[in-house]
């Protein structure tokens, strides 16, 4: 059975990820590989920063490897956070503070003016170096508040177009509809080749 490296240390990622992929291969995570040390995300775009981590994960663990980078993208920001959505208030990763710039950022803007999207590149890397990537995204905009108790990130301020906010889902409803979902669909094909 092939054995496939996801590599990301985000339990939340880890799970969503794993729910979409085909069932066939075996899936490992980065805690599977304590002694991997993965690549700094220091590329410009989603796709650069998907690419270094998949190709770095599978050069050093001899697997194929799964590597994904997520960006919120905001109209009225010009496209940020963007690459930078996790770091956005700082090196911490700090999800609070995160929501807290963003909400501040928008504070003067009608709703009409908090179009977003979030976009997934996800990225599969051979052992040898050779990559494939797909994109997946998902409309919708920015709230004015938080709301709902799921989920994670940017997702309590998240709102689509019924209302709700991506943290109002459960688990089975964002993983039918979200962006990395869309990617995963398109990248499944790739994986049940290597079957």
């Amino acid at each position: 059975m092939i054995q496939i490296l996801i590599a990301t240390a985000n339990k939340h990622k880890a799970g969503e990820i794993t729910a979409m992929l085909p069932k066939g291969p075996g899936y490992k995570t980065l805690s599977d590989f304590p002694k991997l040390v993965m690549p700094e995300e220091n590329g410009k775009t989603l796709e650069e920063n998907a690419i270094l981590k998949a190709v770095s994960a599978a050069g050093q663990s001899g697997l194929y490897a799964l590597a994904d980078d997520t960006g919120l993208e905001v109209d009225a920001l010009d496209g940020a956070p963007g690459v930078y959505s996790a770091r956005y208030s700082g090196k911490e990763r700090d999800y609070t503070a995160n929501n807290a710039k963003l909400l501040a950022e928008l504070a003067k803007l009608p709703k009409a003016s908090r179009a977003a999207k979030f976009r997934t590149v996800v990225a599969l890397s051979a052992p040898d170096g050779k990559v494939l990537t797909e994109e997946g995204r998902l409309d919708g905009m920015i709230g004015f508040l938080l709301h709902g108790e799921n989920g994670f990130g940017y997702d309590p301020l998240f709102v689509l177009q019924d209302g709700r906010t991506l943290a109002e889902l459960t688990f089975a409803e964002k993983n039918s509809i979200s962006h990395r979902r869309v990617a995963m669909a398109k990248i499944a094909p790739h994986i049940k080749k290597l079957c």
